[in-house]
């Protein structure tokens, strides 16, 4: 090819290069402003984008009192837009004269001499609360406009437009949740004023259940001065089952067969209306085993009240067996706070009946009854709540009644001798968590825990238990008995999934049992684990050290905390 013929192909495919380079440049807008030579310049990628900031422009000049703003072109060139701006006189201030706005809208407020900034203040809070009770489409405008100098003279007139209602809820997905139960849940009543807060509020409320998460903020549909909210649910796989079960040679029954283990059953949400069932029963060798039943009826006869019911059943070795019952009546107060009033009896009895004849006081357990009633308060500040990442939470419990001693016919009558068998018996538990998110990847954990009981006359069998996997790490289950206790939890977690993360911890604490040698105890624990999100379910297994006052700081004494929670 002729060098002459080359120079032009390149030409044209430099033209052609260059003028696809030039077009990808998008759209430039360029201004000046007030009192100022220099030229803003700023591209966009659409036209409608250039559009829009204008329009943002003439917007913030009307705020700062040049109401009378425009704009106009000075050329348009090469996607290149350069515009000036009309800016009129500045209004410093209005005087107004009020029309038809309710007086209450108006209380601390001087129209007849406002700022303009005050005065969109003024407007906002009055839309606000027409949009509020039931105007969602109301609008203020400015009538019988006359300008002096700075200072803009009108009437302030109030256009209510139709009152709006609430319609019933609409579930727009196929959530297994009942239309009553969101009803009652979103708090939004049939043929009440619309209310946008309240519509927040809802959203709020809905984001704190376990059951499922909205998949995006709540639409409203209006139709007919009706509004209908309409929320799009997603289910979570919130039901947990987990259990191991063991066939052991029975040594005290050769022959026969030990069944141990330990079943986890956690139903949520059945039937769509926040009815919940647990089930926990542990055994791990012949003697000793526990069981732990509860329910839960949300909003019982389409009332606000969830009720609650529990009964749990503890057989200590050959020591004692120890029971309750309970009943719990709650609501919520706001989106973030809940409330409940509780009533329990306590029962609790020696299971050996020899021995005793020579004591010459009464042993660390006894036969007793406790009739206690008290009062819950939950206010819960996290983000979600399923894997919380960042957010508060605080969960406190007070109760009181009257404990009974009751002599127990295989020990000596004289032990009881003086001794008052009915009194006042208080308990106070504390537990707080916070969730700290320092980027994608990194987050902190940290949970604390604080329980107090009183009476003249306390037992084992009266104390609080600690340890294990829920508690103080690197100890058995339910190791420690303690009148009064704290304890702090510190995690290090290291995310390579939404719910699965490498952790490192620390686990320290004081209790104080009067039984012991030493009544103080400053247990600690250090470890590290594994939460792993497999899908169907959660694999979870940590390694802990820990020291007491009873147990060495050694690895022949470390504990593996391992489970799988199949959720469904």
């Amino acid at each position: 090819m002729p060098l002459k013929s080359q120079l032009i192909s390149c030409c044209v495919i430099f033209l052609l290069f260059a003028k696809s380079a030039f077009a990808q440049e998008g759209y430039w807008l360029g201004w000046e402003e007030k009192d100022q030579e220099e030229i803003y310049w700023e591209i966009f990628e659409a036209d409608e984008q250039r559009n829009t900031k204008i329009d943002s422009l003439i917007a913030g000049l009307k705020t700062q009192g040049y109401l009378g703003a425009d704009w106009e072109e000075e050329y348009d060139r090469n996607d290149s837009l350069k515009i000036s701006f009309y800016y009129g006189p500045k209004v410093e201030y209005l005087s107004l004269r009020n029309q038809n706005v309710p007086v209450d809208f108006l209380k601390g407020t001087g129209i007849n001499q406002i700022s303009l900034e005050d005065y969109n203040e003024l407007v906002k809070k009055i839309l606000g609360e027409m949009e509020n009770n039931g105007f969602p489409f109301s609008s203020l405008r400015l009538d019988s406009l006359v300008l002096e100098e700075n200072r803009l003279e009108g009437s302030l007139h109030l256009d209510r437009g139709p009152e709006i209602l609430w319609d019933s809820v609409r579930i727009a997905s196929s959530s297994k949740t009942n239309p009553n139960y969101l009803q009652r849940l979103s708090g939004l009543e049939v043929d009440q004023p619309f209310s946008q807060e309240q519509l927040d509020r809802s959203a709020i409320r809905m984001s704190r259940l376990p059951y499922f998460e909205l998949q995006a903020a709540p639409q409203v549909s209006f139709r007919l001065q009706k509004a209908q909210p309409n929320f799009l649910l997603r289910d979570r796989n919130a039901n947990v089952i987990d259990g191991i079960i063991g066939l052991l040679p029975n040594e005290n029954d050769p022959g026969k067969v030990l069944i141990t283990g330990q079943l986890d059953l956690q139903l949520y949400h059945l039937g769509g209306r926040g009815r919940d069932v647990v089930l926990k029963w542990q055994r791990f060798n012949e003697l000793t085993q526990s069981l732990d039943l509860g329910f839960k009826e949300s909003f019982v006869f389409n009332s606000g009240i969830d009720l609650r019911g529990e009964f749990s059943l503890l057989k200590q070795d050959t020591t004692f067996i120890k029971r309750h019952v309970g009943l719990d009546v709650g609501f919520r107060a706001n989106q973030n706070v809940y409330v409940r009033f509780f009533t329990k009896r306590q029962a609790s009895d020696l299971l050996a009946s020899s021995g005793f004849g020579d004591l010459t006081e009464l042993p660390d357990f006894a036969d007793l009854r406790w009739n206690e009633y008290g009062i819950g308060i939950e206010a819960d500040l996290l983000d979600q709540p399923v894997f919380p990442r960042r957010g508060f939470l605080v969960d406190f419990q007070f109760s009181a009644g009257n404990k009974r001693l009751l002599q127990n016919t295989a020990l000596p009558e004289d032990l009881y001798t003086g001794l008052t068998l009915n009194t006042p018996q208080y308990a106070l538990q504390l537990e707080m968590e916070k969730h700290i998110y320092f980027k994608p990847y990194w987050g902190a954990f940290l949970r604390s825990a604080s329980g107090w009981i009183q009476n003249q006359n306390l037992f084992l069998n009266d104390l609080f238990r600690a340890g294990g996997l829920r508690s103080i790490r690197g100890f058995n289950e339910n190791y420690f008995f303690a009148s009064a206790y704290s304890y702090l939890n510190l995690e290090q977690r290291l995310f390579f999934d939404r719910e699965s993360y490498l952790l490192i911890f620390a686990d320290a604490g004081i209790l104080e049992n009067p039984y012991f040698a030493e009544k103080i105890d400053k247990p600690f624990a250090v470890g590290a684990g594994l939460n792993l999100d497999t899908g169907t379910g959660l694999f979870r297994f940590i390694y802990a050290v820990g020291k007491s006052a009873e147990q060495p700081f050694s690895l022949s004494f470390s504990k593996i905390h391992f489970g799988y929670l199949a959720r469904f």
